[in-house]
């Protein structure tokens, strides 16, 4: 799908203020709100723009700790893929999971409570499935750069 100036610029806008009433976005983007909405739907039904969403503070939610974790798996099955991204999918803390390329198979990024809270993640939800041969931890100390908007 090729996108425009127009659209360039209504989706940089979205992702930094996604709540502008579209009557603002059309008078910043320079185009009419009739357009301007036309243009909204058809990028959410090509699939460009996949949904909104509010941003909420984990802190205030008591889940400050933000922690990655590196897991190898024993072995590299089917069966054990689709279990491991299952138990991944469900997992409350567990705020996103990527399979990668490289030394091990699995990246999460979590977000609980303290270092209490995930060593019983660790050895209640994580460590406790089938094929998980190794993990390592890495808790953040500060974030330094979160939910970047995406280059448009």
């Amino acid at each position: 799908m090729e996108l425009d100036r127009h659209d360039r610029r209504l989706l940089h806008l979205l992702q930094r203020e996604g709540r502008l009433p579209v009557t603002a976005i059309a008078e910043r983007i320079e185009l009419s709100p009739n357009a301007t909405s036309e243009r909204m739907r058809r990028l959410q039904r090509e699939g460009v723009i996949e949904g909104y969403a509010a941003r909420v503070s984990a802190r205030a939610l008591g889940r400050a700790l933000l922690v990655f974790v590196e897991v190898k798996l024993d072995r590299t099955s089917d069966e054990v893929f689709e279990t491991f991204a299952r138990a991944a999918r469900e997992a409350d803390d567990v705020l996103e999971c990527h399979m990668v390329a490289g030394g091990f198979d699995y990246l999460l990024k979590t977000r609980v409570a303290d270092m209490d809270a995930y060593r019983r993640f660790l050895s209640s939800a994580l460590l406790t499935l089938p094929g998980v041969r190794e993990t390592h931890t890495y808790a953040v100390m500060e974030e330094i750069k979160v939910n970047a908007p995406l280059p448009v």
